[in-house]
């Protein structure tokens, strides 16, 4: 997802800070002082060159190579992401599915399928993993982990720093701890801005497709949905998730996952917010001074 991230006036004022270009657009880090931001941003980069299907060598490229072929051994954070990836695709009813790729990559990048056989190949059951090896059973399906791979460098990010606070963002994913920081989500109907300051750590992951139409959408009047959760990898996919997702079945969906908080935005001009979303804040402000708390 190619979202700008936002983060406005900051209620705690850091020591180490730095903008880098990451996974097509920009990350944003900013910590304590004595952590060093660079190292941070070598370790994202260390993630994107074995999760992107844009880099030749990385494990997904591989994969993706060696589909209908052989299995193919890749590293614990593949293993991880990919797991992590089966599991939302059996709690989003299927509406996250990696192999998406068969048509994202094979079909409308690199032109090497029609579109009938790419949704053919859609199939997570048609992804193997066994050991440290994984296998995709037909030849020209493929992986794409772009409503996943963000926020899970995000979060591993986070994990890797072990810092008291500290923000960091990658376009529309980003996660914040330890401090009360102001942020803002883009508001594509006006091109104003939703703003809003946290009152615990949370991760934000925002899905649309007015930038370009990469997500099949079943609920036409929706125009952007962001999910507010713990962990920034299940938040971005289940934002990818939630956006194509019917208005009913998103509504069983967190009536079954009361912690995942969701802000959606509607072409109409309506607005809905469940409880979960707005618990992640002290208040949130919308064009005009509409203000919520």
């Amino acid at each position: 997802m190619r979202f700008i991230f936002f983060a406005l006036i900051p209620l705690l004022c850091f020591a180490q800070s730095g903008t880098f270009f990451l996974m097509g657009t920009y990350a944003r880090i900013e910590l304590p002082e004595g952590y060093d931001v660079y190292k941070v941003y070598k370790y994202m980069r260390y993630l994107e060159e074995r999760l992107s299907d844009y880099i030749d060598s990385s494990d997904i490229s591989r994969i993706n190579a060696y589909a209908g072929v052989k299995p193919v051994s890749v590293s614990e954070d593949t293993l991880e992401v990919l797991g992590i990836s089966k599991y939302v695709y059996y709690k989003t009813y299927g509406f996250f599915d990696i192999t998406v790729g068969a048509y994202t990559i094979n079909f409308k990048r690199n032109k090497l399928i029609n579109t009938t056989t790419a949704k053919r190949l859609i199939n997570l059951n048609n992804l193997v993993i066994r050991g440290g090896q994984v296998f995709l059973k037909e030849m020209y399906m493929a992986i794409d982990l772009g409503g996943i791979g963000k926020g899970y460098a995000v979060e591993k990010a986070y994990e890797y720093v072990n810092s008291p606070w500290g923000f960091i963002g990658i376009a529309g994913d980003m996660k914040v701890w330890g401090i009360r920081k102001a942020l803002a989500v883009k508001d594509p109907r006006e091109g104003s801005l939703v703003q809003m300051v946290n009152k615990k750590d949370l991760c934000l992951s925002t899905s649309g497709n007015y930038y370009r139409e990469h997500i099949e959408v079943s609920d036409k009047n929706l125009l952007q949905i962001t999910v507010a959760t713990e962990n920034c990898s299940l938040a971005d996919a289940y934002a990818t998730a939630l956006f194509s997702m019917p208005q009913g079945l998103r509504r069983r969906f967190l009536e079954e996952n009361p912690n995942v908080g969701v802000l959606e935005l509607y072409r109409d001009g309506s607005v809905y917010m469940n409880s979960a979303f707005f618990d992640f804040f002290e208040g949130i402000v919308f064009k005009g001074g509409v203000y919520f708390k």
